[in-house]
């Protein structure tokens, strides 16, 4: 698909929350988290996640018009009704805008970009703004420290136009292992553990993840999945110019080293922003853009991990 990504923006929160001042929390010391995690430091938002998006489109759009269409591509809602891409254009301060999320945990960005591309190759929309917010700190488990000290909030956008050049969607894959739906859940308000109802327990509305079975899953299938998308393009982790993962976490980062991926072609900022859930890879994409790291004609890979368990990649000729 002959689709462009004409500008990114980046929002970060101002408060920085260090794994010292963490460490108090969660009773583990510094040294723990940072072994465990990768994580030396998060932002902390103290504003809504709609408030968050909408800096960050503002920042990708600068002085352009408004987009045909909104895609808001993120885990943490401001409330379960409306939708939040409602609450993220109200924070533009516009109206009459088309706009719906796409909820895919950490790949929701990945999944939206595909979306994006499929409306303006049909001629349907000539330009889509694709945004991640995550403001999802409050919820985190201090019981389960190791969890605890993985995330942080952010938000990112991409302005998808349709391509004058060579930049496009090259090909896209994605598949999913319910079996991993337990290792990575926030039960509550929905029909599992609704409000009110006698099993529904405080934890329930708090972030769970058993890490080191999401790991192994992982590990288990993300060989294959890329060896899928390699061999239908022709092509091995060389012929790829820049890799934009899912900052799952510092182990994380170090395993996609160890599948192969050259260390000086991966942009890694899970030290500085911890695990920002949806905004993971969105904001990866930004600051390698402020860096000056994707030049046009570039092949881009993007991608990585989700709840579920899902692993899915687009490429990219940048």
């Amino acid at each position: 698909m002959e689709i462009c990504i004409s500008s990114t923006g980046l929002y970060l929160p101002p408060r920085i929350q260090s794994s010292a001042e963490l460490s108090g929390l969660i009773g583990r010391s510094e040294e723990w988290i940072v072994s465990r995690t990768g994580v030396r430091e998060r932002r902390v938002a103290e504003e809504g996640m709609e408030f968050l998006a909408a800096k960050a489109a503002l920042a990708a759009i600068g002085d352009g018009p408004r987009p045909d269409c909104i895609i808001n591509a993120s885990l943490t809602p401001v409330q379960l009704i409306p939708d939040s891409a409602v609450f993220v254009q109200k924070a533009l301060g516009w109206e009459g805008v088309p706009c719906w999320s796409v909820h895919a945990t950490c790949l929701s960005f990945v999944v939206a970009l595909l979306n994006a591309s499929g409306l303006i190759q049909a001629g349907i929309y000539r330009s889509v703004l694709v945004v991640s917010a995550e403001a999802g700190t409050p919820w985190r488990n201090l019981e389960q420290p190791e969890s605890a000290a993985l995330f942080g909030d952010g938000a990112a956008a991409a302005l998808l136009e349709q391509s004058k050049g060579e930049s496009a969607v090259k090909d896209w894959i994605m598949y999913t292992w319910p079996e991993g739906s337990e290792f990575t859940e926030f039960r509550g308000c929905g029909t599992r553990r609704p409000p009110g109802h006698p099993d529904t327990r405080h934890d329930d509305n708090l972030f769970n993840m058993q890490g080191p079975k999401v790991f192994r899953m992982v590990l288990m299938h993300i060989s294959r999945v890329l060896r899928t998308l390699f061999e239908r393009n022709d092509m091995t982790f060389d012929d790829i110019d820049l890799f934009i993962l899912h900052q799952a976490s510092g182990p994380g980062m170090e395993a996609f080293v160890k599948l192969g991926f050259p260390r000086e072609k991966i942009v890694n900022i899970v030290a500085d922003y911890g695990n920002c859930v949806a905004a993971s890879i969105p904001m990866t994409l930004a600051i390698a853009n402020e860096q000056g790291r994707l030049r046009r004609g570039d092949r881009v890979l993007i991608g990585g991990t989700g709840a579920g368990l899902s692993i899915a990649f687009a490429l990219l000729q940048w």
